[in-house]
């Protein structure tokens, strides 16, 4: 199943942390961790319509790496992957 955000919306996946031990061997679990705030783009939309009806393309693209607020966006399960979908105004910056 693809799928294929509408106008200005991103897919992203969460890119994973390496699991973080702490002296003595103790595993921090995920439920206790921050979730990462880097993320890769997965599909992008078609672009945000502007006021005269003209779609301005969106700079992000497929591939490229991001930096996305702690609590941006709206999870969402894609088959057993979770994924999480932010307009582009939510995107902080690209990575390169």
């Amino acid at each position: 199943m693809k799928t294929i955000p509408l106008h200005d919306r991103v897919l992203l996946k969460r890119l994973e942390e390496e699991q973080e031990v702490k002296k003595g061997g103790i595993i921090i679990p995920d439920t206790a961790k921050e979730k990462p705030q880097e993320a890769e783009v997965i599909e992008v939309g078609k672009g945000r319509v502007s006021e005269d009806g003209k779609v301005v393309p969106l700079d992000v693209k497929k591939g490229d790496k991001v930096l996305i607020g702690k609590f941006s966006g709206t999870e969402v399960m894609i088959g057993d992957v979770e994924h999480i979908i932010v307009r582009e105004e939510e995107i902080l910056a690209k990575i390169t």
